[in-house]
């Protein structure tokens, strides 16, 4: 291999940049681009969102506690006030009472006097009751909802290690394409300066009356062509810099650079792992597909629920105060409060058949959770074969572009050499730097494509 070809190389799988300019290394793009991912940022709220799920399913198993309290005004009311006229009747010595009708009789009488007066009610009434509910069996529904929970939670967590690797995926694939096209830039500055110098020889031999006025139109003319792609490739490598920062997250900032390498085909790189039984274990969108499998397997116990009975325990304490002014209030006693505890049962014994429909359709959704699993499986299989087709076929393509550099250069070389003897013609030596350009550029990418089919097979293999 000739020595261009080695500095080529070089040049292709190291940027060089100048020192003022903000530079980025692969690492520090995915690490930017992580931080700035609105898929990435999404997918942390809803492991937070998952998480609080879960510790809400821990909730429904300790007891509510309500208090409830009102103050109501009625209008249209008297005074209500305690009097004793049967009392105040009964001490008359005049009406000759006993002292049974005194002591007994007369009392009782204003008591119930009282209470009639007390039936139309007070101008002001106030209540507060205090109440405490326990679940003591909620037809499995509390152990069943947490475990859903959970598996949601995990599901989560797995889309958000899917939303890393596809960024991670997005700016490695981005970098490669912006390391090549300033390997072809340097490739298209070495082929102008080449085609400068038979422009400047050519122009030198019509000056001196040894050559052509149409080899100094010929030499013009590449190099003006030459130029012209030169500025092409730069805008191409303006767009795919803008693209990468977008994956970042990132302003297209003129200055930002980036620096870093391909992955080299010839670095003896370990073959991914195709074994199904690991690529199974891998494969996050497995995981997922198990993950709603169970949660729809326990969305039928959820479901089955509505057959067994929901029992209650319920225990209240009342206080109740009725006056004719709202500053007027009584002293809670105890043995004045309303107390009660209450075990309640409740269970649905005929619901139109809904309850058994929803577990059919429950049953369904398994099942059909179960096929697209298997199905995906088979994918897999079928995904990763593809990839590795396309990694043979891209080393294939890798190993010809290597050998058709290496003629190119040859080519161009002895070229060269004849034309300085006048061995050979200008359009030839012209043509021949064309070729080896040509070939230096497909080498690139094929360099290219072989990293994204590499990554790709990473990435069907579950490793990336």
């Amino acid at each position: 291999m000739s020595r261009k070809f080695l500095v080529l190389s070089a040049l292709a799988l190291g940027l060089i940049v100048p020192a003022s300019a903000k530079v980025y290394t692969r690492d520090e793009a995915v690490k930017t681009a992580m931080e700035n991912s609105a898929d990435i940022k999404t997918a942390q709220e809803s492991v937070t969102k998952a998480a609080s799920q879960v510790e809400g399913g821990y909730g429904r198993a300790y007891p509510s506690i309500d208090l409830n309290a009102s103050i109501t005004r009625n209008f249209g009311k008297d005074d209500i006030t305690k009097s004793t006229p049967v009392s105040d009747a009964a001490a008359d010595s005049t009406l000759g009472a006993s002292l049974f009708d005194k002591l007994v009789l007369a009392p009782a009488a204003d008591q119930i006097l009282s209470g009639v007066s007390a039936m139309q009610g007070y101008r002001w009434q106030s209540n507060a009751t205090l109440s405490i509910t326990q679940v003591l069996y909620a037809q499995g529904a509390i152990g069943t909802g947490v475990e859903i929970a959970k598996a949601y939670k995990t599901g989560e967590e797995v889309k958000l290690e899917q939303a890393k690797d596809t960024v991670r995926y997005s700016v490695d694939n981005a970098f490669d394409e912006l390391i090549v096209l300033d390997s072809s830039i340097a490739i298209f500055e070495e082929s102008i300066e080449l085609t400068k110098a038979h422009y400047e020889m050519a122009k030198q031999s019509f000056e001196s009356g040894m050559g052509k006025e149409l080899d100094v139109i010929r030499a013009e003319l590449a190099l003006d062509q030459l130029n012209s792609e030169y500025e092409q490739q730069k805008k191409k490598r303006v767009l795919a810099r803008n693209k990468l920062l977008n994956t970042m997250g990132l302003e297209w900032e003129s200055d930002v650079q980036f620096t870093g390498e391909l992955r080299n085909p010839e670095s003896n790189n370990p073959f991914p792992d195709t074994a199904m039984a690991n690529v199974l274990k891998r494969r996050k969108e497995l995981a997922l597909l198990k993950i709603n499998e169970e949660m729809a397997s326990k969305n039928i116990e959820l479901e089955e629920a509505d057959y067994k009975p929901l029992i209650t325990l319920i225990g209240k304490l009342g206080y109740n105060n009725s006056q004719n002014e709202i500053t007027e209030w009584d002293a809670p006693k105890w043995s004045k409060l309303n107390k009660s505890i209450t075990l309640n049962l409740s269970m649905n014994l005929f619901k139109g058949f809904q309850t058994r429909e929803k577990v059919v359709q429950a049953k369904s959704s398994l099942r059909t959770l179960q096929i697209t699993k298997e199905n995906a499986e088979r994918g897999f299989r079928l995904q990763i074969e593809a990839c590795v087709n396309s990694l043979e076929d891209a080393q294939t393509q890798l190993d010809l572009q290597k050998r058709q550099i290496e003629l190119s250069q040859k080519n161009y070389d002895l070229t060269e050499a004849a034309y300085k003897i006048g061995r050979e013609t200008q359009v030839n030596l012209l043509d021949a730097n064309v070729k080896l350009r040509e070939s230096k550029i497909k080498y690139m990418q094929a360099v290219l494509s072989w990293n994204k089919a590499y990554n790709a097979l990473l990435q069907a293999t579950g490793e990336y």
